[in-house]
């Protein structure tokens, strides 16, 4: 094994951070992050991995020396998955430590009160996989970053993949599907895109709605029994998931035709129904579980060698929420560098300067196997009219005990996808009194 020393100095260069003058001169200089949390309630299973991997990927850069010397301040707000208590997380963070440059909620509910606010506090919201999916127009939504895939892409790569099992999607004419979510605001953005298949392809489509937290399912899988549906599309999140497979077992409806999102393809989301659940499906908005990608053996030999790891237990590492929080944290730092490369290195960066180096990302797929990531992401790139730095998107399937990618890389339908980012956003705007930008000036 190669010394400590020279994995942070190799990891240093390969980030582009500088260890020379501009380091020492910006020794005391600290970018504030605040990290939305939710390690308590009922979905802190989900919030636990996800606030662990945001947190260890900002210890690692932390570790490396920083973005060009300025390390990151970081403080985690619990707010229990409570949009109320988001957004007391938000207002009481936003101006600690020099302000807050940048915000991830972690939350669709609190992202989508702080498109006001956001925008008017002049910082940048990034929302990693959730959040309203109207708003990778930018011309619309300055302020506000899908980086990767929205709501709309899982939708329609999930359609694509049930296309790809019948032989082709025009095979779903006359067929049923029941569609099974949370009766939450997250779970209507998938309907447009599952609506536009089915009028597109001729198939039955019918929505099932289950009461938040969705300890109760009995009569809805009663109902999916009643129905026959040839295939379940399914949105839940927390302690529903697996109380779902549960009520899928019960009921003889198979696992295998179940397709789930990206919020529910985890490891917690099939605890207690390993077994029972082998042959469940969920869409994996780029990242999945990986134990093998060169980011996660660097955290692991930085940081839980040294006992310096957040989590509790190191064999998390890899799993499929804690990569997401790797994600999160690792596009918080690519923001910040990117905004140094502009305005200046080794200096705190603001909102308006975060939201300018968002509209000009462009993580290659060089830059990214620099950074560890290489088999976890997509090149993403993004520009003042596109907020959405890639349609890309796989299938995941669970095999009894872990889940594992079954599928190539699937693109978004442009088709499908465009014109109701379009629709959206123009209500939006309308709604509130917005004049879009000239993003081709």
């Amino acid at each position: 094994m190669k010394p400590l020393s020279t994995l942070l100095a190799a990891a240093v260069v390969a980030a582009g951070m500088s260890a020379g003058p501009t380091a020492v001169m910006a020794q005391d200089v600290e970018q504030y992050v605040p990290i939305f949390s939710y390690r308590t309630g009922p979905y802190a299973p989900n919030g636990i991995p996800v606030a662990d991997g945001t947190v260890d990927y900002l210890k690692l850069v932390n570790a490396q020396g920083g973005i060009n010397g300025v390390k990151f301040k970081i403080e985690e707000c619990e707010f229990a998955f409570d949009t109320a208590k988001g957004i007391e997380c938000y207002e009481r963070t936003k101006d600690k430590n020099g302000g807050a440059a940048i915000v991830q909620p972690i939350s669709t509910g609190v992202t989508s009160a702080l498109l006001k606010k956001a925008p008017e506090d002049e910082i940048a919201v990034i929302m990693a996989g959730y959040g309203p999916p109207e708003a990778a127009d930018g011309e619309v939504f300055k302020w506000i970053f899908p980086v990767i895939p929205t709501y709309y892409v899982s939708a329609d790569v999930t359609m694509q993949a049930i296309g790809d099992r019948e032989g082709g999607l025009e095979n779903l004419k006359g067929k049923k599907l029941d569609y099974v979510f949370m009766d939450a605001p997250f779970s209507y953005q998938f309907m447009p895109v599952f609506e536009a298949y089915a009028e597109k392809y001729g198939f039955e489509l019918n929505k099932l709605a289950v009461t938040a937290p969705g300890l109760d399912q009995k009569s809805t899988w009663l109902q999916v029994r009643r129905d026959k549906p040839d295939y379940v599309l399914y949105v839940g999140y927390g302690v529903m998931n697996p109380t779902a497979l549960k009520e899928a077992q019960s009921v003889g409806y198979p696992r295998d035709k179940i397709y789930g999102f990206w919020w529910s393809g985890s490891e917690s989301d099939v605890k207690g129904v390993e077994a029972a659940a082998k042959g469940y499906n969920a869409s994996a908005l780029q990242a999945s579980a990986n134990r093998d990608a060169k980011v996660i053996k660097d955290v692991l030999a930085t940081l839980y060698d040294n006992g310096k790891g957040t989590a509790e237990d190191r064999s998390t590492v890899g799993d499929v929420l804690y990569v997401r929080g790797l994600i999160t944290g690792m596009l918080t730092a690519e923001t910040v560098r990117i905004a140094q490369e502009e305005f200046g290195k080794g200096k705190r960066i603001t909102g308006s300067q975060a939201q300018w180096a968002l509209e000009h990302m462009d993580l290659t797929a060089e830059h990214l196997d620099e950074l560890g990531f290489t088999g976890i992401l997509q090149p993403l790139k993004m520009s003042c009219k596109h907020h959405m730095g890639s349609y890309a998107a796989r299938m995941s399937v669970w095999d009894g005990k872990e889940w594992k990618i079954n599928s190539d890389w699937y693109e978004g339908n442009r088709e499908i996808i465009d014109p109701l980012i379009k629709q959206f956003a123009d209500k939006y705007a309308t709604d509130n009194k917005i004049e879009r930008r000239d993003c081709d000036s």
